[in-house]
């Protein structure tokens, strides 16, 4: 298998990954009663529950899955393939909670699979190395992505309601494009075994911008439905991940009446996504479906019991 292969399937299998551990702590999240809140005996109770458990494992195999795709492809390849993450979510889901798709849904995810199969066949990403990157370049980089943030967050938090979460998802968005360059340094770092991970400051600087990204994540979720936060988050991601890769990793994507291909792909990506963050399966362990769903399995189980 070679190495472009070899990191498709680790990217399928890292937005697979990172789907059941979305799906997997929104169930462990459901049974626990919103009266503990949100401190330290609400995550404590959550330790004793295997599915929210199961779900942080998922995490950290998403990660490393994420981080074995960074280190045998180009990162203008990999980053768009992890918006696979938002469809097989809600197939997840739907599984997992006994809820049934509608045609739109289902049209939204095959929609969503025909967007991203064009952007990537349009781009054809090849080549670029993380490892000979100039210092100047990676300090102008890091610098323009920092002010991007920093100036989405400060609108964000000027806006309210819709505005507000639109403006820290693309902020979001950004942050995890800039966590999958760094991710791809530090990979890139590991030829030169784990010493070279250790000594490589964008090791240490992963550490900073992971949380900070994470953090950034659950300020969107909170500032408005998923439906005004999801899409930017969405496009920002693989965008800025395209942009390291082609202006700092010297990646190379194909141009001139490819780009024409490159916006379509886009373009179905975002109007699907638009579809597939309005379905209940998707709102959280308080959507209508999903609640319902819950109910009848819940149900289900104690007649058994009894």
């Amino acid at each position: 298998m070679t190495g472009v292969a070899l990191s498709i399937v680790l990217a399928v299998l890292a937005s697979v990954a990172n789907a059941t551990a979305s799906v997997l702590q929104r169930k462990g999240a459901r049974r626990e009663p919103e009266s503990r809140g949100s401190g330290v005996r609400m995550v404590w109770d959550l330790l004793h529950q295997r599915v929210w458990v199961g779900g942080v494992a998922a995490i950290i195999a998403g990660f490393l899955l994420q981080a074995g795709a960074l280190g045998t492809g180009p990162i203008a390849l990999v980053q768009p393939i992890l918006v696979g993450e938002l469809p097989i979510t809600l197939l997840l889901a739907g599984l997992v909670f006994q809820a049934r798709l509608h045609a739109r849904e289902w049209a939204a995810v095959a929609g969503m699979s025909a967007g991203l199969s064009l952007l990537l066949y349009a781009l054809a990403p090849a080549g670029g190395d993380a490892r000979n990157v100039p210092g100047g370049v990676w300090a102008l980089g890091c610098v323009a992505t920092a002010a991007v943030v920093v100036t989405l967050v400060v609108a964000g938090h000027r806006s309210r309601h819709a505005a507000r979460a639109g403006y820290l998802g693309v902020a979001t968005g950004v942050s995890f494009g800039f966590t999958a360059a760094l991710i791809a340094a530090m990979t890139a770092a590991f030829a030169r075994g784990i010493v070279g991970v250790l000594t490589a400051w964008q090791t240490y600087a992963l550490v900073l911008v992971g949380p900070a990204a994470f953090f950034l994540l659950q300020a969107a979720l909170r500032a408005g439905r998923l439906v005004a936060s999801q899409p930017g988050l969405t496009l920002a991601n693989p965008l800025v991940a395209i942009g390291w890769g082609v202006a700092v990793f010297g990646e190379e994507v194909r141009g001139g009446g490819w780009v024409a291909a490159e916006v379509a792909g886009t373009a179905m990506i975002a109007a699907c996504t638009l579809l597939l963050v309005r379905s209940p399966l998707l709102a959280g362990h308080h959507g209508a479906v999903e609640e319902d769903a819950a109910g009848k399995s819940d149900q289900d189980e104690g007649r058994r019991r009894r």
